[in-house]
């Protein structure tokens, strides 16, 4: 299903895939497509074991944004979950290794609220807000996280 390997590979040890093809599935299609208002081509939904809606990715990225993208599902279904230490260790994951992606200063904000909910240590969102100062310093997260300053 997918080209590369690297994101097969990724995808099958990470997700229970499905596959539904507008063209191929269409009764299928348009049931979950109503459901999980999904509009668009390709639409990638990463759902919880209740099937809740954590994350959406619409229409094709390259490998790493898509991998980083990926991840982020994976993050905020761990954070969903309360299991704050995975969820850093995820978002943690995306800015090392995606550090020039979309999700990167996403991550780092949500990396720092994490280690937060995990320690009820304000030097975590203190530290975060700090990490902004050397990069994605004009980006939407770092105004956020410039009030815990």
């Amino acid at each position: 299903m997918y080209p590369n390997p690297e994101v097969a590979r990724y995808i099958n040890e990470n997700f229970e895939p499905v596959r539904v093809h507008v063209l191929e599935h269409r009764d299928e299609y348009k049931r979950l497509g109503e459901r999980y208002d999904a509009q668009w081509t390709p639409t990638i939904l990463i759902l919880d074991s209740d099937g809740e809606e954590r994350h959406r990715i619409e229409g094709f990225l390259p490998v790493d944004d898509f991998l980083s993208q990926l991840t982020l599902g994976l993050a905020r279904s761990a954070f969903q979950r309360q299991d704050f230490a995975e969820a850093e260790r995820l978002y943690r994951g995306i800015v090392n290794r995606f550090p020039s992606t979309d999700a990167a200063a996403e991550s780092l904000y949500w990396a720092g609220v994490s280690r937060y909910k995990a320690t009820d240590d304000a030097n975590a969102l203190r530290d975060t807000a700090a990490s902004f100062q050397g990069r994605y310093q004009d980006t939407t997260w770092a105004k956020k996280a410039s009030v815990w300053e």
